[in-house]
């Protein structure tokens, strides 16, 4: 069996591929291409997988492309959608695609003269000069409806299979498009495989047979099961249906290391081989460790920690671990103190805050900042009573009556931590 298709196999991220593909890659160093568009001015963690086998192929010595669809991105892929995405300006989706390929630099060997090296493409490069009578003429006469009806992505749509609402000519010309820039590339870049989700399919043979009656050349596919939670249930939203994002500042470190943290068991198992590099036999001893001592999370952990640090480095890494062990005591002022805005209302989301100006806090006496000055507590007596009894903290450092609120105990120059107890807080922040 060919090295990276055993790979992705015994990781569960192999799902199909035209005959003749291993032995493809058997043969000889191939070029493959995996697109990505852009909706949005950063990649999110449903992304990860895709940019993973693209390392994954270099890893193996083959030679990964990434394209950022500056054209298809204008009208949208209907693959997996029930109904129409809204089409982007021009000037926005310019300002994506830079943002996109800023972003997938950082996950491929793009630097070198190894024959290897990645390459980054925009489909708009080719695709700005194509007239729509040109593009019908030398392009769409290749392909029939027929062929392109008999599409999965484009048969659910016209059925109204799950709410589907029809389709418009401008997706459906979606996989011809996606087809030329299989056929370019293979012409003028030698590319030879297109990877991509098993919703792809339809898109990606499109290309294939598009090179075969047009260059009368063979080219091939290889896809890549969704991902789903153990349970059947969406890959990388949060409850809410928030996505996370690859870029720190739309989705902080914390809570991007959280989101691994927090996988299941079971999903915990599945994603250390879909999103980290560490070998078969390093993570088959680390299932087994977990497994004797689940209740440590060892899986969890190491998944953690090997996805944020791919993601964000180790810098972001250690701060994100370190933010984790605010929650549970294992820190000190300083620690909670110096972290940043966004990584502290991440911690703390959803506890009560209160505005008030700086002056009304610093050199305020903790009876005064607990009740009249915060509400967190009804009133002085209940302020000393909790005091007397050790059950109250500020930025998570037990205090006593005589406490008075000074500029260095500022989380960030802003924020003040009140804390009842184990789970009870409340934040003040100053204006």
């Amino acid at each position: 069996m060919n090295p990276f298709i055993e790979e992705l196999k015994w990781r569960g991220l192999y799902a199909d591929m035209m005959p003749g593909t291993e032995e493809q890659l058997n043969k000889e160093m191939t070029t493959a291409y995996i697109g990505f568009d852009p909706t949005a001015d950063s990649l999110h963690i449903g992304s990860l997988v895709q940019i993973k086998i693209l390392a994954h192929f270099q890893l193996h010595g083959h030679k990964p492309m990434a394209l950022v669809g500056g054209a298809t991105g204008m009208i949208g892929d209907p693959s997996g959608k029930s109904s129409e995405r809204n089409v982007l300006d021009e000037e926005t989706l310019n300002y994506f695609v830079d943002c996109l390929k800023n972003q997938l630099s950082r996950f491929l060997k793009f630097d070198g003269n190894e024959p290897n090296a990645a390459v980054l493409v925009n489909n708009y490069d080719w695709m700005k000069e194509f007239s729509f009578l040109s593009f019908i003429r030398d392009i769409g006469k290749n392909i029939t409806v027929n062929y392109m009806m008999a599409k999965d992505s484009v048969k659910r749509r016209f059925s109204g299979e799950g709410g589907a609402e029809g389709m418009s000519f401008t997706e459906f010309s979606y996989q011809l498009l996606q087809g030329y820039d299989f056929l370019h590339l293979y012409q003028n870049e030698g590319v030879k495989l297109q990877m991509g989700g098993t919703d792809q399919w339809g898109n990606i043979t499109t290309g294939t047979e598009l090179i075969r009656r047009k260059a009368q050349g063979e080219a091939f596919a290889l896809t890549i099961p969704l991902i789903t939670k153990a349970d059947g249930t969406k890959f990388g939203k949060s409850e809410s249906g928030e996505n996370y994002w690859l870029d720190k500042k739309k989705t902080t470190p914390y809570r991007f290391y959280q989101f691994w943290l927090n996988a299941t068991d079971v999903d915990a198992e599945r994603f250390i081989k879909f999103y980290t590099f560490l070998d078969k036999s390093t993570i088959e001893n680390l299932v087994t460790e977990h497994n004797l001592a689940p209740h440590e999370r060892k899986l969890q952990k190491k998944l953690a920690e090997e996805v944020t640090v791919w993601v964000h480095g180790n810098d972001e890494y250690n701060k994100a671990l370190k933010a984790s062990e605010i929650l549970f005591g294992k820190s000190t002022e300083e620690d909670l103190v110096g972290l940043e805005e966004e990584t502290f209302l991440d911690i703390f989301g959803g506890v009560p805050q209160k505005e008030i100006s700086k002056s009304e806090v610093i050199g305020e006496n903790i009876i005064e900042l607990l009740s009249e000055k915060s509400g967190f507590l009804k009133s002085k007596g209940e302020a000393k009573r909790e005091l007397q009894g050790n059950a109250i903290s500020v930025n998570k450092q037990k205090v006593t009556e005589d406490f008075v609120a000074q500029e260095n105990n500022l989380i960030n120059g802003k924020f003040l931590l009140l804390q009842k107890g184990k789970k009870s807080y409340f934040i003040l922040k100053l204006i």
